[in-house]
């Protein structure tokens, strides 16, 4: 039986991926704004990749005959200096989401929660790979500098990315 305490702390990390899910549509915003579709439709993907992991967590916690609820979340950043400085700004949004997940782990191992250790397991592997796309782009975005003919190839690949839920979705 999974504790109040840790179907409290799944209902948090839901809602914080909802919240996640705004922050990259504000991302997706403001790439549209200064004309870089590509990049626009990567966000757009991200947020949609958010809303998956936001019900991952919401279909949990009702099979485990926990109570689902769902809170408010704050404002997004939707100004920000410079497309690098949207990029680092995801990176450390992800670095949030990460030191959650593991906060999480630390207590579904600390009540010896296995189901909820397995279905974490999940997440602790995708956060790895958020964070290893985010630092490769802005590695990318550092490499092309001032050149515009760099940055529209890596926007036209950029709009090229598209969601697929994987199909072992615990």
């Amino acid at each position: 039986m999974v504790s109040e305490k840790l179907i409290n702390q799944l209902n948090e990390q839901m809602n914080f991926e909802f919240l996640s899910a705004n922050y990259y549509l504000a991302m997706a915003a403001y790439c549209a704004s200064i004309d870089l579709n590509g990049f626009e439709n990567f966000f757009l993907v991200q947020a949609e990749e958010e809303r998956f992991h936001a019900m991952k967590f919401y279909n949990y916690i009702n099979e485990v005959d926990g109570r689902v609820v769902i809170s408010a979340y704050d404002e997004p950043k939707n100004e920000f200096k410079s497309l690098e400085d949207l990029l680092e700004s995801a990176l450390e949004h992800e670095k949030v989401v990460t030191d959650r997940v593991y906060k999480l782990m630390d207590i579904a191992q600390e009540e010896k929660e296995y189901g909820t250790i397995n279905f974490l397991k999940w997440f602790v592997d995708e956060q790895i790979e958020e964070m290893n796309m985010f630092k490769k782009l802005i590695k990318q975005v550092k490499m092309i500098g001032t050149n515009g003919n760099g940055l529209l190839m890596l926007d036209r690949e950029l709009a090229q990315r598209t969601f697929t839920p994987p199909t072992d979705s615990n």
